[in-house]
């Protein structure tokens, strides 16, 4: 199943939302989305920057994972992803490279953090 997950500033988890119906299907302290690709709308993210009022319009969007990582070695991944729509128009890792996709595993953890293993990772397209 195709999901987009997002944080929920509200509730302080991830909301989990699946993409055939547009309905959230559950929320979790911790996802993991497989195949992911970090998606950006402009129209929302300009709303944001318009309004100075945070909206639904960043994602990871990939193939339902799971709400564990029970068998996962976290320290394999190793690049912490995240997005700030005051500070760009992308997902950034922490050296500022922008993020569009990851092949593996992404991990997005109880602290509102996702991270993606080397290996796996791509940037721009």
């Amino acid at each position: 199943m195709e999901v987009d997950v997002y944080r929920n500033l509200h509730k302080n988890v991830w909301s989990v939302r699946n993409r055939a119906t547009g309905r959230v299907r559950q929320y979790a302290d911790k996802f993991v989305v497989r195949n992911a690709k970090f998606v950006v709308q402009p129209a929302g993210r300009a709303k944001v920057l318009r309004e100075q009022r945070k909206n639904v319009h960043a994602f990871v969007r990939g193939t339902y994972g799971t709400p564990h990582f029970h068998g996962l070695n976290r320290d394999r991944y190793s690049i912490e992803v995240s997005y700030n729509p005051y500070k760009a128009g992308s997902f950034l890792d922490t050296d500022g490279n922008e993020v569009h996709s990851s092949d593996g595993l992404v991990l997005l953890d109880m602290n509102g953090k996702a991270y993606i293993q080397d290996s796996t990772y791509k940037g721009m397209e």
